[in-house]
Protein backbone atom coordinates (compact mmCIF):
# COMPACT_ATOMS: atom_id res chain seq x y z
CA UNK A 1 0.00 0.00 0.00
CA UNK A 2 1.23 3.19 -1.13
CA UNK A 3 1.97 5.14 2.76
CA UNK A 4 2.68 8.81 0.62
CA UNK A 5 3.51 10.02 -2.51
CA UNK A 6 5.54 13.67 -2.66
CA UNK A 7 6.13 15.64 -6.02
CA UNK A 8 9.07 18.37 -6.38
CA UNK A 9 8.86 20.48 -10.17
CA UNK A 10 8.55 16.96 -12.55
CA UNK A 11 9.82 14.60 -10.05
CA UNK A 12 7.88 12.20 -7.23
CA UNK A 13 8.71 10.05 -4.49
CA UNK A 14 6.86 7.61 -3.09
CA UNK A 15 6.75 5.32 0.20
CA UNK A 16 5.33 1.38 -0.37
CA UNK A 17 4.47 -0.12 2.45
CA UNK A 18 4.07 -4.57 2.05
CA UNK A 19 4.17 -7.06 4.40
CA UNK A 20 6.83 -9.85 3.58
CA UNK A 21 6.32 -13.22 5.91
CA UNK A 22 7.07 -11.55 9.25
CA UNK A 23 8.87 -8.58 8.45
CA UNK A 24 7.62 -5.31 6.71
CA UNK A 25 9.20 -3.85 3.87
CA UNK A 26 8.87 -0.08 3.31
CA UNK A 27 10.12 0.81 -0.26
CA UNK A 28 11.03 4.28 -1.42
CA UNK A 29 10.85 5.20 -5.39
CA UNK A 30 11.58 8.25 -7.47
CA UNK A 31 10.05 7.85 -10.56
CA UNK A 32 9.06 4.57 -10.53
CA UNK A 33 12.92 3.56 -9.65
CA UNK A 34 13.53 2.13 -6.04
CA UNK A 35 15.90 4.04 -3.93
CA UNK A 36 15.38 2.19 -1.09
CA UNK A 37 14.68 -1.19 0.34
CA UNK A 38 14.13 -1.35 4.01
CA UNK A 39 12.84 -4.57 6.14
CA UNK A 40 11.04 -3.70 9.95
CA UNK A 41 10.01 -5.94 12.64
CA UNK A 42 6.88 -3.92 13.14
CA UNK A 43 4.54 -2.23 10.76
CA UNK A 44 4.83 0.57 13.01
CA UNK A 45 8.23 0.95 13.03
CA UNK A 46 8.53 1.44 8.87
CA UNK A 47 4.99 3.95 9.53
CA UNK A 48 7.28 5.86 11.63
CA UNK A 49 10.40 6.27 9.24
CA UNK A 50 8.00 6.25 6.40
CA UNK A 51 6.51 9.41 8.34
CA UNK A 52 10.09 10.74 9.11
CA UNK A 53 11.44 10.63 5.75
CA UNK A 54 8.66 12.50 4.43
CA UNK A 55 9.21 15.43 6.63
CA UNK A 56 12.61 15.59 5.48
CA UNK A 57 11.14 15.96 2.27
CA UNK A 58 8.86 18.54 3.18
CA UNK A 59 11.46 20.70 4.41
CA UNK A 60 13.48 20.20 1.64
CA UNK A 61 10.70 21.77 -0.50
CA UNK A 62 8.90 18.43 -1.84
CA UNK A 63 5.17 18.82 -1.60
CA UNK A 64 2.57 15.62 -0.02
CA UNK A 65 0.43 14.70 -3.67
CA UNK A 66 -1.49 11.88 -3.79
Amino acid sequence: MRLWRARRRHDHIEAVLRQDGDDWVLEYTRNERRLVLRAYASEDAARQDAAARLEELQRAGWVDHW
